[in-house]
């Protein structure tokens, strides 16, 4: 890993200096969404260059009479295609919302960035409607993972332009959601930082839902401090800052080596994830292996489908009876096992969640952090999963840890841990329920020491 990665604090403080203006990183922004031998096309569903441009002029002239909204006055950033901008159309990635209206208003966590002075390119593809962790898009193109561009490998999902978009220097953050770990799986699989707020501190106003028990609005960025930035203003906090800096020594790290998180990884990841938690214990942290057993109870929860199922069934019931065949039929399929499910399954789905997350809560509490790999696997070949049995498979290794901490309604940041040059792998570092604060700054002192390495 390198230390060579743009960050919103370092962009800031060369707009602060007079170093750059926010035109010219606008204008290189651009440049890259619309280089014909990048990933532009596919990573943007929509590019909106004369506004941003517009934008940026005026943070420019702000600055100059000392009246910018904000330090990150200027910074370049992307939205993925789920969230309303007043005037235009929301359309999550899928053509069976082309000719939905446009939107009335802008979803308040875009707004909250926007006040800030951030200046959005444009929206970013998705899976369609945020229903599943590869980041396959039929309809609009599937965005290529910076990792073997000549192969093809999946970004992962649900914010897979947003991911790609970041990696390839189309911006210097991007607006996710995560609902089963599309911040998360995609930063992973891409080679940067993507983060899943405790679900309550960022509004979902003006958000296409995907789970109303399960949705959380994150950033992806190249770095921890980039995420911890873009999090504190979407959550409404007046003043934020990357956290400050830390050694790791003498924090306190739990590792659920005997949970499912840990079964069928592929090699490559272990390889990272070992070589990870060394390097954190020769920079003094302690690294503790415990047990979790209540997380096993998570799949026998969820055999019905899950929230996502019967919830995004819920939504779409009446846009799937005037336009079903329009869908990815392997997404329609996955909304449609929501259908036969009734009220108290649903009931016992609640309780159950309860349940467990009191269960977890003691045996996770000594710890500054849990950590696990994000992804069972690094990116797959797009080609891997034309079949559907294929798809379903990889989609479950790519999700399944990220899922479990959705499902514990804990905050959860992915950190790059693989060697340069080699595939991309995320560790995964998870807090406490409303731990944010905390997490951010444990993430901030295990990002120094991998960079270090």
């Amino acid at each position: 890993m390198s230390d060579a990665t743009p960050s919103i604090a370092a962009a800031a403080a060369d707009l602060a200096a007079g170093r750059t203006t926010a035109v010219a990183l606008a204008e290189a922004a651009l440049a890259r969404i619309a280089d014909p031998a990048g990933e532009g096309a596919r990573a943007f569903m929509e590019v909106q260059a004369e506004q941003a441009l517009a934008s940026a002029r005026s943070m420019d002239a702000l600055r100059a009479a000392g009246r910018a909204p904000s330090p990150w006055a200027g910074i370049p950033i992307s939205i993925k295609d789920l969230f309303d901008q007043e005037g235009v159309r929301t359309r999550a990635g899928s053509v069976a919302l082309k000719d939905a209206p446009v939107a009335t208003a802008t979803a308040p966590v875009v707004a909250r960035l926007q006040r800030a002075g951030f200046v959005v390119l444009g929206r970013t593809n998705m899976v369609e409607f945020a229903f599943s962790g590869l980041g396959v898009n039929p309809h609009y193109g599937t965005p290529r993972s910076p990792y073997d561009r000549a192969t093809g490998r999946l970004p992962g999902g649900s914010s897979s332009g947003a991911a790609v978009a970041v990696a390839d220097g189309m911006g210097l953050g991007a607006l996710g959601s995560d609902t089963g770990g599309s911040c998360r799986a995609p930063a992973a699989l891409c080679g940067i930082v993507g983060y899943k707020p405790t679900a309550k501190r960022v509004p979902l106003e003006g958000v296409l839902p995907l789970s109303f028990s399960l949705d959380s609005i994150g950033p992806l960025a190249n770095t921890v401090g980039c995420c911890a930035i873009l999090h504190g203003l979407m959550a409404g906090e007046e003043e934020v800052a990357p956290p400050a800096p830390r050694s790791v020594a003498g924090l306190r790290f739990g590792v659920p080596e005997d949970s499912y998180l840990f079964e069928g990884l592929e090699p490559a990841v272990v390889t990272a994830f070992q070589s990870a938690l060394a390097r954190l214990e020769a920079a003094g942290a302690r690294i503790e292996r415990f047990a979790i057993p209540e997380l096993a109870d998570i799949p026998l929860a969820n055999a019905t489908g899950g929230f996502v199922a019967m919830e995004s069934y819920a939504w779409h019931r009446k846009l799937i009876e005037k336009a079903g065949p329009e869908y990815d039929q392997r997404i329609l399929a996955r909304i449609m096992r929501g259908a036969t499910v009734g009220a108290a399954d649903y009931i016992e789905l609640m309780k159950e969640r309860e349940r467990i997350i009191a269960a977890v809560a003691p045996r996770t509490a000594p710890y500054d952090a849990i950590l696990c790999p994000t992804c069972a696997v690094t990116p797959p070949a797009i080609s891997a999963v034309d079949e559907v049995d294929e798809y379903n498979r990889i989609n479950l290794l790519i999700l399944r840890n990220t899922a479990a901490f959705n499902f514990l309604d804990r905050c959860s940041i992915s950190v790059p841990c693989h060697a340069p040059g080699e595939a991309p792998v995320g560790l995964m570092l998870t807090g406490a329920h409303d731990g944010d604060a905390a997490l951010f700054s444990a993430a901030a002192a295990v990002e120094a020491v991998l960079k270090a390495a």
